[in-house]
């Protein structure tokens, strides 16, 4: 049985979606099985992405004064 995608960490998504990957391009799985895991792997791929975007929001960065000392920081996406 699947584990929810939902309840999967970066890691284990990015990790299950690369064996999907590569199974469905050994081509040795039924047309139900490949449906089956390229859905799958649609999730686990939005999942990711997901993730990805949560944790670039959460980067700073460094901002500096006219002589390239570290000032202070702000968030990302006012970079």
């Amino acid at each position: 049985m699947d584990i929810p995608v939902d309840d999967l960490s970066f890691e284990e998504a990015l990790k299950e979606l690369e064996r999907i990957v590569s199974r469905l391009e050994s081509g040795e799985a039924t047309l139900d099985d490949s449906i089956r895991l390229y859905e799958r792997g649609d999730r686990l791929r939005l999942r990711c992405a997901d993730r990805l975007d949560a944790a670039q929001a959460r980067i700073e960065a460094v901002r500096t004064d006219g002589e390239g000392r570290a000032v202070g920081t702000r968030p990302f996406a006012e970079s």
